[in-house]
């Protein structure tokens, strides 16, 4: 049996009727931040930040089918307030949050790539402390009952996986693409990681229904 949190945001998912106009100027928000990195012709740091909202959705849906298959809980739940719940445990708000969190990570890269840091290398520390970071927030939300765990290996007392597959896998392929040596490349990885998520969504939303 589903639990409460699940229901809850069951009841909600993809219910037009909570719309709010703040989606507008976030909406803009998004598209402003882009603009200004395409101004700037930042095209590696566009294409970290498409990577990782592409990472978010990739994690997003797998989610949305661990609650398919058990009919418990998924991993993580997003049942409180929002304009638009699209999948159960992700919102329009945090969609475009995500949107923008590659990019502004990604714009604290140091330039030389073999610059150590804490004798770590750069992109590992930015990662890891960048996740460290979102999981803090994560669990400020979850105790404001913004965003559920339902499962003992995923809760603050347990952050170990939250950490390494809730946001570090993020941040490695967003760096991963931002260094690609050509621009070919990196576009092509980004097609590649959206195509995925596309078809996916479409499967198991569209057509079969599980999500």
């Amino acid at each position: 049996m589903p639990t409460e949190s699940a229901q809850q945001a069951m009841r909600v998912l993809r219910d037009g009727s909570h719309f709010q106009w703040h989606v507008i100027p976030f909406l803009m928000l998004v598209l402003y931040v882009y603009a200004n990195e395409i101004e700037k012709r930042n095209w590696n740091v566009v294409v970290a930040g498409l990577a990782l909202w592409g990472m978010d959705w990739f994690n997003e849906i797998w989610n949305a089918l661990v609650f398919h298959f058990t009919q418990y809980a998924p991993v993580w739940g997003a049942p409180g307030r929002s304009a638009y719940v699209i999948l159960i445990g992700l919102n329009i708000e945090i969609s475009f949050m995500f949107a923008c969190a590659g990019i502004v990570v990604a714009k604290t890269l140091p330039a030389d790539r073999a610059r150590r840091i804490v004798g770590l290398p750069n992109r590992w520390f930015v990662a890891v402390a960048a996740s460290v970071f979102c999981v803090f927030v994560e669990i400020l939300l979850n105790a404001v009952g913004q965003l559920t765990w339902d499962y003992w290996w995923w809760n603050a007392r347990m952050p170990w996986l939250i950490i390494v597959f809730g946001y570090l896998t993020f941040f490695v392929v967003a760096f991963w693409v931002h260094d690609m040596p050509t621009m070919r490349r990196k576009v092509a990885t980004v097609g590649c990681l959206y195509a995925f998520d596309g078809v996916c969504l479409v499967l198991f939303g569209a057509v079969l229904g599980w999500i």
